[in-house]
């Protein structure tokens, strides 16, 4: 099965120490490799609001994981994730799936620019100062302006 990257965001309670960071982080890294994947960036992002009040917990402390890896890898974290009792939620995401959405829309935009350009007769990149001129606001003329003094 082909690795993917995917985005791995999960919340402990706000008094965590750093230290049961670290053990929980180690225990993601040792299913990861044992499972043949990589985590590529790991960010603490510390302790942060939460949107809404989770198990009387108001704040926690927030990690991501950045992991290359199969399906099946992401379907044990997630099942080991579920029942770990310090961690109070987390989400896993298939990163590159957004970057291919994204890719896609600016591709369509960008046809769908050429052709009404080609459509008006003009050709279907701009070139270099084409298109509107900035207006220099410090260069107006005050002696046609009809408004009220301050």
């Amino acid at each position: 099965m082909a690795n993917r990257q995917y985005e791995l965001v999960y919340i402990l309670p706000p008094d965590s120490t750093e230290q049961q960071v670290a053990e929980l982080h180690t225990q993601i890294e040792g299913v990861v490799s044992r499972m043949n994947g990589g985590i590529d960036k790991t960010e603490n992002w510390g302790r942060k609001r939460l949107a809404y009040e989770i198990g009387h917990n108001k704040e926690g402390v927030y990690v991501l994981d950045m992991i290359n890896g199969s399906g099946e890898l992401m379907k044990e974290l997630d099942r080991r994730l579920r029942v770990l009792d310090q961690v109070i939620r987390h989400m896993i995401v298939r990163v590159d799936e957004e970057k291919k959405v994204v890719d896609r829309t600016r591709s369509k935009r960008q046809t769908d620019s050429e052709r009404r350009r080609v459509r008006r007769g003009l050709p279907p990149v701009r070139q270099p100062g084409e298109g509107r001129q900035p207006i220099d606001l410090d260069d107006t003329d005050d002696e046609h302006f009809d408004g009220v003094e301050v």
